[in-house]
C-alpha cells in the first residue's frame, strides 16, 4: 500500500472515530509500528492530526472545534462549485480490508466523491461480522448522509446481518455483496462484479487454448467462493468438457497444514498428468501454487497453465500470471454515483442492481499471447 493512501486511511479513522490508538492502526493497516509512527509524524507535521501518548486525535481550534484539515498530499483539490450534485454530502464507506482487493474500490469511490463534491469517510471491519455493525454505528454517529457497504460475508436469507442492514436510517448502496432474494434487502441499490462470469471467462480461455482437464482452487472462507464455483461449472458445461473435483483450501494462516496438503494434492495431479490447467481464486494462492510447481520440476506454462483470479499482485512475480480482473475501480466509482443520485431522488428512482463484468488480462502463465489469440 502506498504511503499516501495509508495516510488517507489514517485521516479517515481520525475523522470518524476521534482519538485513535497507534496500536489499532497497526492491526487495521497491517503494517509495523515504525511505519505507523512515520505516517503519524508526517501528518502531525502538516497539522492534520494532534499526537498524544500512544494515540492521535483531530486538530482542535482555539474555540474547541475541529479545525478544517489542510489539503491532503497527492489528493485532488476539493471542488468549489456548490452546484455539484454531491456538494455538502458526507458518505460513509465500510470495507472489510484496506490491504487486498478493496484499495482500488476505495480509490474509485474517492475519485467519484471528488468529482461530485462529496466527502468520503472510511471504516474497516477486517472481515469481522461484529465489526461490520460497530463500524457502521460509528459512521452513523458521524452524521453521514448515506452509506456504501461491503459486509464481511455474502448476504443470505439466514444471515443476521441482513436484519440490521434493512433498518438503516440513511440510504445505502451494497458493494460486492448482492442481496439474495428473501433477504429483505432488495430495496437497496447495489454494485457488484459478476464473479460467476469472471470464473466462466477463465475456463473459456483455458479451454480455447486446448485444455480439457481444468481444475478450480478456491478459498473456503471467500465470500465469493460460491459465485466462482458457479462460473466454473457454467464454463465447463459451455465448453463441453468434464468437470474435475473442485479444491477448497483454508486460509493458510488459519490452517497451514491443511492448506499445504490441498496445494500439494493439486501439484500431484499435475505431475501425474491428471490436470493440465488450474484456475486459482486468488492471486496469493496462485503464487504459492506456481512456487510449489516449480519446486517439483513442473514448468509453467509449458507443463501446466495457470489463471489467477483478482489481479491484485498477479503481474509482479517472475512468471507473470494471466488473471481475471474484476472492475474494482469502476465498482467503487459507480457506488458513489448511485448513492448521490439516490440522495437527490430518494423515492423517485427505481432501485438499481448493477453487475459489472471482469476482464481477462493475458500474461505468461497461461501460455497464450494476445497476438496468438488474435491470429487464431
Amino acid at each position: 500500500m502506498l504511503a499516501a493512501h495509508r495516510r488517507e486511511l489514517i485521516l479517515d479513522a481520525v475523522r470518524s472515530r476521534g482519538s485513535v490508538r497507534l496500536r489499532d492502526l497497526i492491526d487495521e493497516l497491517g503494517v509495523s509500528m515504525a511505519t505507523v509512527r512515520r505516517d503519524v509524524t508526517d501528518l502531525a507535521e502538516r497539522g492534520l492530526v494532534a499526537r498524544t501518548h500512544g494515540a492521535i486525535s483531530p486538530v482542535h481550534s482555539a474555540n474547541g472545534d475541529h479545525s478544517p484539515p489542510a489539503p491532503r498530499a497527492h489528493s485532488r483539490p476539493a471542488p468549489t462549485d456548490s452546484a455539484l450534485p454531491g456538494a455538502g454530502l458526507t458518505i460513509g464507506m465500510l470495507v472489510p480490508s484496506a490491504t487486498y482487493y478493496y484499495p482500488e474500490v476505495i480509490r474509485g469511490a474517492r475519485a467519484a466523491g471528488a468529482d461530485l463534491g462529496a466527502h468520503l469517510v472510511l471504516g474497516i471491519s477486517h472481515y469481522n461480522p461484529e465489526a461490520d455493525r460497530s463500524r457502521i454505528d460509528e459512521l452513523l454517529a458521524g452524521d453521514v448522509d448515506g452509506l456504501i457497504i461491503t459486509v464481511s460475508d455474502q448476504l443470505a436469507s439466514t444471515n443476521a446481518t441482513a436484519d440490521w442492514l434493512a433498518a438503516l436510517p440513511v440510504p445505502a448502496v451494497l458493494v460486492e455483496r448482492p442481496a439474495e432474494l428473501g433477504t429483505g434487502l432488495e430495496h437497496l441499490d447495489s454494485v457488484s462484479s459478476d464473479h460467476a462470469y469472471g470464473a466462466c471467462l477463465g475456463v473459456r480461455h483455458l479451454a480455447n487454448l486446448g485444455h480439457r482437464s481444468i481444475t478450480l482452487v478456491t478459498r473456503r472462507d471467500s465470500p465469493n467462493r460460491a459465485l466462482v464455483e458457479r462460473g466454473y461449472q457454467a464454463g465447463i458445461r459451455e465448453m463441453g468438457i468434464g468437470p474435475l473435483p473442485a479444491v477448497t483450501t483454508p486460509h493458510p494462516e488459519v490452517n497451514p497444514a491443511e492448506f499445504d496438503e490441498a496445494i500439494s494434492g493439486v501439484v500431484a495431479d499435475v505431475t501425474q498428468r491428471q490436470v493440465s490447467a488450474v484456475l486459482v481464486h486468488n492471486d496469493q494462492d496462485a503464487i504459492v501454487m506456481i512456487q510449489r510447481l516449480h519446486a517439483s520440476g513442473v514448468r509453467v506454462p509449458d507443463d501446466v497453465a495457470i489463471v489467477a483470479y483478482d489481479d491484485e499482485v498477479a503481474a509482479i512475480i517472475d512468471t507473470p500470471l494471466t488473471a481475471i480482473a474484476p472492475p474494482k475501480h469502476a465498482v467503487g466509482r459507480a457506488a458513489v454515483e448511485l448513492l448521490i443520485a439516490r440522495l437527490a431522488h430518494v423515492d423517485e428512482r427505481p432501485v438499481q442492481h448493477l453487475s459489472m463484468l471482469p476482464e481477462l488480462r493475458i500474461r505468461q502463465s497461461c501460455g497464450a499471447t494476445v497476438a496468438s489469440l488474435t491470429d487464431s
